[in-house]
């Protein structure tokens, strides 16, 4: 499984890199948290519909042991998608870095 750091993906969101960013943890997950510039998709079959095979894709969920991401980037993977990585530290690990999350749960500092 092909992984990318928190330090990596800050990186790829302040420079501007062209590639989607994937919650896999569902609709209310993401209303209540998210990175920023991420988008969510967490049914197979959107997955498949709204993603190029030939994209740049990051799939996170909360944490490293959550399986959301995984199974997602094992779907896809299985179905010939070219460029798919990792976030395993997830939100959690996006949170204890100090970067910054949106939604309703993010408290303004």
């Amino acid at each position: 499984m092909k992984e990318i750091s928190a330090e990596e993906l800050k990186a790829k969101i302040d420079s501007g890199d062209d590639f989607r960013l994937v919650m896999t943890l569902g609709d209310l997950a993401f209303k209540g948290k998210h990175i920023p510039g991420s988008i969510d998709l967490h049914e197979p079959k959107t997955l498949l519909s709204e993603l190029d095979p030939s994209e740049d894709i990051v799939v996170y969920c909360s944490d490293r042991l959550c399986p959301a991401s995984m199974m997602a980037y094992n779907f896809l993977e299985g179905q010939h998608y070219k460029s798919v990585r990792r976030f395993s530290d997830g939100l959690a690990g996006w949170e204890a870095a100090g970067y910054s999350l949106q939604g309703v749960l993010v408290e303004d500092d």
